[in-house]
């Protein structure tokens, strides 16, 4: 990772967040690419962010896509290893994080499942399998402006409570 204020870490995590909903499509895949960028993180996490994105399987029936893979992230990260598998304790750590992650998205959309982040952000919901309400999402800035801003704001979150957890493991 660079040496960069925190502030401008958080900043750039917004932007990538941003450029690569915009550009890429794909929430889940998206966050997972700045996480990638500002900390490292292996491909093959990336790849299985694939079936993640637009509320699982484009669907808007799950969660949005960038918590999905800010979930995966800090598993990655703190959650538990193959080794310590047998020993039948989840990681409370991964678990906390992911509950404060979510937490986010529930203070600043009212939710975290997909269609309802839609409803608060263009006024309704898209079903993004159907090539009309497809367009008309399209239409509303969907990938202009609208998700590129979720995910830019997630990737934020994201990268905030991966700092203090790096922080706190320097104390």
């Amino acid at each position: 990772m660079e040496s960069r204020s925190r502030e401008e870490l958080l900043e750039k995590a917004y932007q990538l967040g941003f450029h690569y909903e915009k550009t890429y499509h794909g929430c889940a895949q998206c966050i997972l690419a700045v996480v990638q960028d500002l900390f490292g993180i292996e491909e093959a996490v990336f790849k299985a962010a694939s079936a993640l994105s637009a509320g699982m399987c484009v669907t808007g029936e799950g969660p949005c896509g960038a918590l999905s893979g800010g979930l995966l992230a800090l598993g990655y990260y703190h959650g538990r290893d193959r080794e310590h598998f047998a020993e039948l304790v989840l990681s409370r750590e991964a678990a906390s994080l992911g509950r404060a992650f979510r937490q986010r998205f529930i203070d600043e959309y009212g939710s975290y499942i997909c269609w309802d982040i839609q409803k608060k952000v263009f006024g309704r919901s898209f079903n993004l399998l159907d090539k009309e309400d497809r367009a008309a999402f399209e239409a509303a800035g969907g990938h202009d402006q609208k998700c590129p801003e979720v995910v830019g704001k997630a990737a934020r979150w994201l990268t905030e409570i991966l700092l203090e957890e790096r922080e706190k493991e320097k104390l």
